[in-house]
Formats: structure tokens, sequence, C-alpha cells
């Protein structure tokens, strides 16, 4: 017998319980709950959170508006790690609650990289060429032959 084929993504409750742990870091992160300079000074955005497995690991996906000082923000919420942790514990309702694990998203310099490639001159000049092809595939003979008679 072929053995079953294990699941390619996360899993609903991953998914679920990442973004519990999101609403709640992005909600502490907005209050000021955290005393810390270099986090008073940045707003930080928290686009993702991504569970283990066993959902004991969760990996925190952050970056500061504007992009500027990351590894000093990054610095911080190491820091205040424990307490992010408890007072995530007391937010949502675990059997444990996870480790904590930050990282600079890049999602943000991939979709700025994505633009550039798009907006380049190569690919704007295929696309007016696409669209060239389709506006003419449009106008069929029978179009013509309308045109004429009136």
């Amino acid at each position: 017998m072929a053995k079953p084929a294990k699941p390619s993504g996360p899993s609903q409750r991953q998914l679920r319980v990442g973004e519990l742990i999101r609403h709640a870091l992005a909600e502490m992160l907005a209050r000021g709950d955290i005393h810390d300079d270099v986090l008073a000074k940045h707003v930080v955005t928290v686009p993702e959170v991504r569970l283990s497995p066993d959902l004991k690991l969760a990996t925190c996906y952050v970056m500061p508006l504007g992009g500027q000082d990351v590894p000093a923000v990054l610095k911080a919420l190491e820091q205040h790690k424990k307490h992010l942790r408890g007072e995530i514990a007391h937010r949502v309702n675990l059997k444990y609650a996870p480790d904590l694990r930050f990282r600079a998203d890049e999602s943000f310099a991939e979709a700025e990289r994505i633009d550039a490639l798009l907006d380049s001159d190569p690919v704007r000049r295929d696309t007016q060429v696409q669209r060239l092809r389709i506006e003419q595939d449009d106008i069929s003979p029978e179009d013509d032959r309308r045109d004429d008679d009136r």
C-alpha cells in the first residue's frame, strides 16, 4: 500500500493560532504595552506568524514602518521575548504558550522587486504587444461587414 501523502502546507489549526498570536502581538505593539525606547520610536507591523506543527514555536515576521532600523527593532523584541510570551499566553487560550522567534519580513522587499521587474522596459514592451494582439483579435470580420453596411 502507498503511504498517505503529507500535507503540503500548514494545518488549519496552525493558521488559526498563528493569526490569534499575530493579532495579540500587533495589539501589544500598537498600544505600547512594551516599554522600550526603540519600540516606542517605531510603528511595527506584524504581517505573519508561522507556527511549528506542534504549536510550540512561533516565528513572528515583523517590519518597522518604512523599513528602517530593522536590526534594532529585532534586538528590542528579542530582549522582551519573555514578557511578550507571557502576555500572549494570557490573551490566547492555549495549553502551552509558544516560544517566540522574531525575523525581518522580506515580503515587502520581494514585492518591490517584482514591481520593478514589471515596470522594466522589456516587460512593458511585451505587455503592450500582447494587448495589441488581443485588441486585434477582438475585431472580427463580421464586425467589419456590419460597419460597411451602415
